[in-house]
């Protein structure tokens, strides 16, 4: 069998193909997993709301609406949750740029009068080991049961009310800002100007 001489043709029609099985390949597959990943964000996020508010009988992510945050360009998702049709809470998907690994996203929750309820860390780019201890529980315990009207959500190095975790300072100062934020948008929805 004699050897095919390679010509600018014959390699642009192998390169040709070969990336057209590539790209149906890769279409077909991104087609196959777009359901089940968004199911499990949905599902994360399910999660993350029955953690930060209390008991509830509703369903917050049909009822989800958005709020421009304050002094933002971006606009933040509110899940309300109510029991016997009284509401209960409210949580905000909240997220802050200024993490050490870029941005850290929160779900917050809030309890009608604006008292933290509890903080759960959807997704962060921290240092494994420092910027993963946010989601502990000794760090979030500080924020629960607070209202940021009198309770700081600045680091204490920045003359705030939090303690910052060793060796996660910037990690530390995103948490609070992102909590900061979503605080300021549901404050200024109820009315409540700050």
């Amino acid at each position: 069998m004699a050897k095919k001489e390679s010509t600018l043709l014959n390699m642009v029609l192998a390169l040709g193909i070969v990336t057209l099985v590539a790209s149906t390949s890769l279409g077909y597959i991104y087609e196959l997993t777009k359901e089940p990943i968004e199911a499990a964000r949905l599902a994360k996020r399910i999660r993350a709301i029955g953690a930060v508010v209390p008991d509830y009988d509703n369903n917050p992510v049909s009822e989800m609406y958005r709020l421009p945050a304050p002094g933002n360009s971006d606009s933040l998702d509110v899940y309300p949750v109510s029991k016997n049709g009284e509401p209960s809470g409210y949580a905000l998907r909240s997220v802050s740029a200024g993490g050490y690994g870029g941005n850290i996203w929160l779900m917050v929750g809030f309890l009608p009068d604006g008292t933290i309820y509890d903080i759960s860390v959807l997704e962060h780019k921290e240092t494994p080991g420092l910027g993963t201890k946010l989601a502990g529980d000794p760090f979030r315990d500080q924020f629960k049961g607070k209202n940021p009207s009198d309770f700081d959500l600045r680091v204490t190095k920045d003359g705030g009310d939090v303690d910052a975790l060793t060796g996660a300072t910037i990690s530390s100062r995103a948490f609070g800002e992102a909590a900061q934020l979503a605080y300021d948008t549901f404050m200024k929805a109820k009315g409540h100007d700050q």
